[in-house]
């Protein structure tokens, strides 16, 4: 439920008036488990794809019904595999681990986990106006007998900057467009936004932050003058039929891990379900029309409940070298340069849900789930509810140090044109302007211990 006005007003006028008492505990952080009892202490390739401690016998066992329906590809329809059949049209890949390999990151140079949201740069209460042929997002993969909708096209150019040190570094700066568009043109007033896959681990973990926590962060006036002003999303919320705050997706757009979900089965593979009842094609692609499926929805309630339920309990794994001198210096300067304005370090999840083992739960996850002005260089046009076209969630920083191992690649941000811890923190603008011109200004072990932190996390 939204929170009423004038108790957002009265968390806005606190938060810009006192600091975060669980912020101020940041130095004494020693070796606090990154979730709690949620923390799983692995380092290798499957660090992303354990499940919570805590779970009862059902629970599990939903946990490793949900697995399969994540890994495993769905087929065309029709199918001897009913329960996993009704494939496309469209789509993207044919399983959620297509974009989310071992529980991990996508991979934007393979167009693995990569997708082109669609939109104009008007918004409105239902999110961004769709492209009027292809929708709300490109899909480019189709059944045999269905024209593709197009190709995702990147091109990278490099600039070079310099640290005061006289230190060089090289940003990649992408441009994006759609060949062999197959239903016809993209209309001159849709923007691409493109949109890389995120690592699934502890989402059920952000989902049970309590709203107020998340009004009380937001300082949308700036009220305490630090130049970040962190504002929540208001969004549509399917299973409530209201308006509730967005805390998934990288513009805060989807209120609850069941309707991001939901969702992604139907855009990314074309699978229907009660949430979301038709093809993830528009009325202007007669070559999707009167196509066989697989049944109505394509996915039943209980086994996408199975996959809500996977995606909720993946445990978090443990900060690496926290006694390190250098990842505690690292530490150190990431609170002095402010980073902590909007990556959040700690919260204490609620008493809500079903799920006991998520429960009260004192977590690092580095976030503060809002969206941030994040300046020109990275926006996208494409405004989301409240969220405008510069603005962005700001993402979880736990598992950083572990996407190397998992997924082979340190491709960050929205659309992974950044290749490295550093060059993410270096196209940081906007809201965080003031904090990469901070690092920037630190000596070369400064600034290698600021990533040393990061990489432990």
């Amino acid at each position: 439920m939204r929170p009423s006005l004038f108790l957002v007003c009265f968390l806005l006028l606190m938060s810009s008036c006192k600091k975060d008492p669980v912020i101020e505990e940041y130095d004494n952080l020693g070796t606090d488990p990154a979730a709690g009892s949620c923390t799983v202490y692995d380092q290798t390739s499957y660090a992303f794809s354990y499940q919570i401690n805590g779970l009862s016998s059902s629970e599990s066992l939903q946990f490793y019904v949900g697995n399969s329906f994540f890994n495993q590809n769905w087929v065309e329809a029709p199918s001897s595999t009913e329960a996993r059949d009704g494939l496309g049209p469209l789509f993207n890949a044919k399983s959620c681990a297509g974009c989310h390999f071992r529980d991990g990151r996508g991979l934007p140079i393979m167009n693995e986990g990569l997708l082109f949201r669609l939109g104009t740069p008007n918004s409105s209460l239902s999110g961004s106006i769709m492209d009027v042929i292809f929708g709300g997002q490109l899909q480019d993969q189709s059944l045999p007998y269905v024209p593709q909708e197009g190709q995702m096209i990147i091109q990278y150019a490099e600039i070079t900057g310099y640290y005061p040190d006289g230190s060089s570094y090289s940003l990649r700066v992408p441009t994006y467009s759609i060949g062999n568009q197959q239903f016809g043109a993209l209309s001159s007033t849709t923007r691409i936004s493109p949109r890389v896959g995120q690592q699934m681990i502890g989402l059920g973990l952000l989902e049970q932050i309590p709203d107020t926590r998340l009004v009380a962060l937001a300082d949308p006036f700036d009220g305490n003058q630090d130049g970040i002003s962190g504002r929540v999303n208001y969004v549509s919320d399917l299973l409530s039929q209201g308006i509730s705050i967005g805390r998934f997706g990288w513009k805060a757009n989807v209120p609850t891990l069941y309707q991001q979900v939901a969702g992604a089965f139907n855009g990314d593979i074309g699978i229907t379900s009660n949430m979301f009842p038709t093809e993830n094609h528009t009325a202007n692609q007669s070559a999707c029309n009167g196509l066989p499926n697989g049944g109505s929805p394509e996915i039943s309630d209980d086994d996408l409940a199975s996959v809500v339920l996977y995606s909720r309990v993946l445990a978090v794994p443990a900060q690496r070298n926290q006694t390190n001198a250098d990842v505690v210096k690292g530490r150190q300067l990431f609170k002095q340069l402010n980073c902590t304005g909007c990556h959040t370090p700690t919260h204490v999840t609620g008493s809500g849900g079903s799920i006991q083992a998520l429960k009260n739960v004192r977590i690092h996850a580095f976030t503060d789930l809002l969206l941030h002005d994040m300046g020109g260089a990275l926006a996208d046009g494409l405004p989301n509810f409240k969220a405008t076209g510069n603005e962005w969630r700001t993402p979880p920083l736990w598992g950083l140090g572990l996407i190397q191992t998992v997924n082979g690649h340190t491709f960050l941000l929205h659309d992974g044109r950044a290749r490295s811890i550093e060059e993410a923190i270096l196209w940081h603008g906007g809201e965080g302007e003031r904090s990469k011109n901070k690092f920037k200004e630190l000596s070369k072990k400064e600034r290698e211990q600021v990533l040393r932190f990061l990489e432990s996390l």
